[in-house]
């Protein structure tokens, strides 16, 4: 039941008021009561009473549309902690405004030059606001730039949060006008990537990402074949848990730069974390989504499909730090079976099973996700690793991705070159012979002194290189082996070598102080 308050409440009509409430209220002991407060001015402790007696008979009671003057006596006097108490909010209108984001609970519009107001999709949204504005100030707290919003209002029949945003432009814009400057936004987008993944929350403060993951999974199994839906579950299970942050909704529309500023805007999906769930969802917003139509790019993101493919291939690179498409595919796949997971059981959620195009978009979607698990079986990444086939024509591609990692002189270069070449063709001749195997390469940085750890890693053959005598150099070239010289250069030229056989594994250890 609704019963709106006017003018003023105090000794004078508090008694009538009471006696005008209860009779409304007769025979309804078990009724919801609102008290609108929209056209109410003035409350004294009188007033205050009467409040408090008809919140004993009916608990459940809500005051609304209360003026900021208002609400400060309920607050001041504990009224807002033992009943709800809900702010009349000022009224904004978005018709004519220019749409600067979508994301995935609203929608971002310039409302003038300063200022921008995200309006939820949800009309019931004023708890969604609370949670926003909360985890806002928690990533501001924790060393993520961000704007945090300084005011509710009211927009339509939903409610919106109000930032200060002076002459702000998001990346989307800078892409789709200033497409010379696709580097600098590629540079920046991971910088602040980086820096949220960077970012350790206290246990407990955001949503885990990994929990919401697994019942995705888990909704899949109705919906793939029982083996392939049975690997994607375990594979998301795998995933240990993370306390370090990710967005949640990481596109191009929801980084703003304010003067020389970056900003991260929209940050109800904020959640903690393995990197795998942030980049399935930016291979979506970039990728996924417009895979078969390619108009819904321009439309949400405001450029075109080969700008967001561009974007997306150097983004990946920078964020992995190497250029090594073999890498940068590997974890592609993986971010692709977190997206295509996601669009599977959004779509079908949303009604997309009953449609021709809703059928089409599974159908192409579940396509690749089987085709992507064939070939996958875990959804972690190492980017400092590289897994490839242990054959002498890969050297090339090894030793660049050695390179890219370190940083040291022409001297130290060279000879962590020829030892790497040394140790990856000793793997790719004997490991597996006469068969074909894989070899592992990471590399490993670390400072104080600055250090680089290079660890080589097979399945082959067990063979210690270290044990075998190093050469006799003081014998003429007629009497000496042929032979052996190799790993006798990487023990002189490297800082430390070793071996161990783990696991069933081949395990072999350069470092070199640099």
């Amino acid at each position: 039941m609704k019963i709106d308050l006017t003018g003023r409440i105090d000794s004078n009509n508090a008694a009538q008021l009471e006696a005008k409430i209860l009779k409304q209220l007769e025979g309804a002991k078990d009724t919801s009561v609102v008290l609108d407060a929209a056209g109410l001015d003035y409350i004294s402790s009188a007033g205050l009473r009467v409040l408090l007696r008809v919140r004993k008979t009916h608990p459940s009671l809500r005051i609304t549309n209360v003026s900021p003057e208002v609400y400060e006596i309920l607050e001041m006097t504990g009224f807002t902690e033992m009943m709800t108490v809900e702010k009349a909010y000022r009224v904004v209108s978005v018709e004519g405004c220019e749409v600067i984001g979508r994301g995935a609970n609203g929608t971002i519009y310039r409302i003038d030059q300063d200022n921008v107001v995200k309006v939820y999709k949800n009309a019931d949204a004023l708890a969604d606001i609370q949670h926003e504005r909360e985890v806002a100030k928690l990533a501001l707290i924790l060393g993520v730039p961000t704007a945090i919003s300084y005011d509710v209002v009211k927009v339509g029949d939903s409610y919106g949060s109000v930032f200060e945003l002076l002459n702000a432009r998001p990346f989307s814009k800078i892409l789709a006008t200033e497409p010379e400057k696709m580097d600098w936004c590629v540079q920046e987008y991971v910088k602040m990537l980086k820096t949220i993944h960077g970012t350790l929350v206290p246990a407990g403060k955001l949503p885990d990402m990994r929990e919401t993951a697994v019942g995705w999974a888990r909704f899949m199994q109705d919906h793939l074949p029982e083996e392939a839906g049975r690997k994607l579950l375990a594979m998301v299970e795998a995933v240990p848990h993370d306390d370090h942050m990710i967005h949640g909704d990481y596109h191009t529309n929801n980084l703003e730069l304010q003067n020389d500023e970056v900003l991260l805007i929209d940050m109800d999906t904020l959640a903690v974390g393995h990197p795998i769930f942030e980049l399935g969802s930016i291979f979506n917003a970039l990728i996924g989504f417009s895979e078969l139509d390619h108009e819904i790019i321009r439309r949400f993101q405001g450029y075109d499909h080969e700008t967001a493919e561009t974007f997306w291939k150097k983004f990946l690179a920078a964020y992995l730090g190497t250029r090594n498409e073999r890498k940068n595919r590997e974890v592609e796949d993986k971010a692709r079976i977190v997206g295509y997971t996601r669009l599977i059981r959004r779509s079908i959620r949303r009604g997309g099973l009953e449609t021709e195009n809703g059928r089409r978009e599974i159908d192409h979607w579940t396509e690749e996700l089987l085709t992507l698990l064939e070939r996958t079986d875990t959804l972690l990444f190492n980017a400092n690793e590289l897994e490839l086939e242990a054959k002498v024509a890969y050297l090339p591609e090894v030793q660049d991705f050695v390179d890219e990692h370190i940083d040291c002189s022409p001297k130290a270069r060279m000879q962590i070159s020829v030892a790497v070449e040394e140790i990856f063709v000793n793997i790719a001749t004997y490991a597996y012979a006469p068969e074909d195997g894989m070899a592992t390469v990471r590399v490993e940085i670390s400072e104080e002194p600055v250090t680089v750890t290079i660890t080589f890693m097979d399945h082959g053959i067990p063979y210690d290189p270290l044990a075998k005598a190093d050469p006799d150099l003081s014998l003429t070239a007629d009497e000496r082996q042929i032979g052996g010289l190799g790993i006798f250069l990487t023990k002189k030229t490297m800082d430390d070598v070793k071996y161990e056989y783990e696991d069933g594994k081949n395990i072999l250890t350069l470092k070199k102080n640099l």
